[in-house]
């Protein structure tokens, strides 16, 4: 960690406060390991901290979920339990757990990392971006001026490592609509490695029984999402996914080549629609990936993995 031009740290949430040469600081988990160059060339000079802030981590409500950006992954973790509780029976719940898996990170990164900090960093394998894009979340963004925005989390990440945030804006929260998590759900995920970073995550929604939501991510550089109107066939899934993804749009990095990633979007995108055409909870159906679905102890030469391992 090398952050020794850093000659204030302000404990704000107020966005009027930011000037250049300012960082927001949530977590910081990524921010301490980039060092004072993280945003470029001119070293940051001060972090204004959010840890004060007081914003609740989980909302639920009959219109969605709305997760604060300060919310961490481990209070992330616990949303399908406490929802549940609630007396929500919403199928996107699922997805939850599955993606917090995805960062295949430490208790100490879990406690510490926000959902806010993901979707900012806007890596292409970050987990948090595929669940709130896949469950069509809506982030709302603070400005400078005292106003307020709000984007679709699909088109909040703009590149790898981009997004669409203005200097001095502030993501405040994602709200995740009630429609999409009471909708069915699929989920895949693919890396080189055994619990390597997310190659490939597609998360497939099937809105009232019948309209297909596929969202591609990790294996592109933002995330690509593609809707239809019933459930295609085969053919004309691997047509839009033809049209939707440039070849240049597929990460390249030594998470997997661009070649890869296209073959297994491919794949996984048929598994997912496979999964989705058939009745809920149809057994034999191929299911790539390296760890979800968490294997049983009792399948043969299975291995059972930790939380978070």
């Amino acid at each position: 960690m090398d952050m020794n031009t850093i000659e204030a740290v302000v404990r704000t949430t107020d966005p009027a406060q930011w000037r250049d040469g300012d960082a927001w600081l949530a977590g910081g988990t990524v921010l301490f390991s980039y060092g004072s160059y993280a945003f470029g060339p001119e070293p940051l000079k001060r972090l204004l901290d959010l840890g004060s802030a007081g914003w609740t981590p989980i909302t639920v409500s009959d219109d969605g979920i709305s997760l604060a950006a300060t919310c961490t992954i481990a209070e992330l973790y616990t949303l399908p339990v406490t929802a549940r509780a609630d007396g929500r029976g919403w199928s996107g719940l699922d997805l939850v757990r599955a993606c917090c898996d995805s960062f295949v990170a430490s208790f100490k990164v879990w406690n510490m990392s926000t959902v806010g900090g993901n979707l900012c960093t806007s890596l292409p394998a970050g987990p948090v971006i595929s669940l709130c894009a896949g469950l069509d979340g809506v982030a709302t963004i603070l400005a400078p001026g005292g106003g307020s925005r709000t984007v679709p989390v699909a088109g909040f990440v703009t590149g790898d490592a981009t997004n669409c945030l203005a200097p001095g804006e502030l993501l405040r929260s994602v709200h995740l609509p009630a429609s999409a998590l009471s909708s069915r759900v699929a989920f895949r995920r693919l890396s080189l490695s055994n619990l390597g970073r997310s190659g490939v995550l597609l998360i497939g929604r099937l809105d009232a029984g019948t309209s297909l939501v596929l969202t591609v991510t990790a294996a592109t550089k933002r995330p690509v999402q593609l809707r239809f109107d019933g459930l295609p066939d085969a053919d004309r899934l691997a047509a839009a996914l033809d049209d939707a993804i440039p070849a240049d749009l597929y990460h390249d990095d030594v998470h997997g080549l661009p070649a890869w990633r296209r073959d297994m979007t491919y794949r996984l995108a048929e598994e997912i629609r496979a999964e989705l055409a058939a009745p809920s909870g149809t057994s034999g159906l191929p299911a790539s990936g390296d760890f979800w679905p968490p294997r049983s102890d009792s399948a043969p030469g299975s291995t059972a993995l930790p939380k978070g391992a």
